[in-house]
């Protein structure tokens, strides 16, 4: 077995497919379904979302489908880069940039206000702050 999907509510599609496509997911499905459309983004090194726009009472959940907590985790192999396209995108940093055990990390919400985390693992945060030899 394998997880093949999350699903992620957003208000619209469109707009959703713009920021994801915008911090450098690419569009992998976006058909016609008739009352609603089959939206699948994909992060540059794997991990993909369903965009599921909300209806009805599902929209008192946009933005707090993990209860406030953070719910999503973005690795990256570049911190600053990513973290520059998510703010140009629509995405607000809630802290600065910290470094942990486990990499740098820092809190971020999408436009939505979903809570996620942008991490550089450990091993590629010590080789990023290396001077080249």
């Amino acid at each position: 077995m394998k997880l093949a999907l999350v699903a992620l509510l957003v208000p619209d599609y469109d707009p959703a497919i713009a920021f994801f496509t915008a911090i450098g997911f690419h569009l992998v499905a976006d058909e016609d379904q008739g009352r609603k459309r089959w939206v699948v983004v994909e992060a540059p090194s794997g991990g993909r979302l369903l965009l599921a726009r909300a209806v009805g009472d599902q929209r008192a959940s946009i933005g707090r489908q993990s209860g406030g907590r953070v719910g999503f985790f973005l690795e990256t192999d570049d911190f600053a880069r990513d973290a520059a396209r998510i703010e140009v995108a629509g995405g607000t940093f809630q802290e600065t940039p910290r470094d942990e055990p486990y990499g740098r990390v820092a809190v971020w919400h999408d436009p939505w206000g979903n809570a996620w985390d942008l991490i550089a693992p450990a091993s590629q945060t010590i080789a990023l702050d290396r001077p080249p030899p």
